[in-house]
């Protein structure tokens, strides 16, 4: 099964970077592969988190796809769990955590875990997909120097 892992320092503050990644209406303007993005339903956890069902458009050129997950976010403890609902995975999991890396600095770590249902569109979208991923911190970054300053 494919997955790729990041961790590195940022110049920003956790909470920050938090609220960031957890600003997902927001990421067709910035993140790779993402063409549209809606909020399905939110909800509050049992547990104190919150949570909402969204469903994200990615594409390139003519090949889109939309798949629907459910994300938890987890203030408290600094982290943003991604479980897969529906669409053309088989298996799709992906968390964040943000931890205290010095003055207004933060360890941004990402990790994702993916398997297409269909092997031809593993063929056309693994690639793209993996080159995607590398991108991410970087697009991240790079949006939270944009709204928070450098």
């Amino acid at each position: 099964m494919p997955s790729f892992r990041t961790s590195h320092v940022v110049k920003h503050a956790p909470e920050q970077m938090f609220d960031l990644v957890a600003d997902v209406e927001s990421y067709p303007q910035f993140v790779p592969l993402c063409v549209n993005i809606r909020i399905k339903r939110r909800f509050q956890n049992s547990d104190g988190t919150e949570a909402f069902v969204s469903e994200m458009e990615v594409g390139y050129k003519a090949v889109r796809e939309r798949f629907t997950s459910r994300v938890v976010l987890n203030r408290a403890a600094r982290r943003i769990d991604v479980t897969y609902v529906d669409g053309p995975f088989s298996h799709l999991e992906n968390r964040w955590t943000f931890a205290e890396a010095g003055p207004g600095a933060c360890r941004v770590e990402f990790f994702i875990a993916y398997e297409f249902r269909n092997r031809m569109l593993a063929t056309l979208m693994g690639g793209m997909f993996d080159a995607a991923f590398r991108k991410f911190s970087s697009a991240f970054e790079a949006r939270a120097d944009q709204i928070f300053g450098v």
